[in-house]
């Protein structure tokens, strides 16, 4: 074997960069859809919706246009799973205690008023 063919043995091959591009259709689907979400959460205050329908829509719009930005505009749905479950994961589970707060509230509210009333 020559010289030649062992250091061109050794040698790396270039690094190609390759560059991905999303075509411009899906942010314009993106951006229609955040009109639309929007637009509801109008309504919503525009048909004067009151109390937990109110909150609910409000919550439920909300979430949705955040998940669509995060998605698509911060590129989340074209990372790599373990990441996408380091940004969504702990949110996730603190909406989870956040629910369970609310269970347990009800129950701590019945023995205060339980124990705490009687004896008036």
């Amino acid at each position: 074997m020559s010289q030649a063919t062992i250091h061109a043995e050794i040698q790396p091959a270039p690094q190609v960069e390759v560059q991905q591009h999303h075509p411009i259709r899906l942010y314009l689907v993106v951006w229609v859809w955040l009109f639309i979400l929007s637009f509801c959460s109008y309504m919503v205050d525009y048909f004067q919706l009151a109390g937990l329908l109110r909150w609910s829509l409000i919550l439920i719009f909300m979430a949705l246009k955040a998940g669509l930005i995060i998605a698509v505009f911060m590129h989340m749905a074209w990372e790599r799973l373990a990441f996408s479950y380091a940004i969504l994961l702990p949110p996730t589970l603190l909406l989870v205690f956040v629910g369970i707060m609310i269970f347990e509230s009800d129950y701590t509210l019945l023995s205060r008023l339980t124990f705490f009333s009687a004896g008036s």
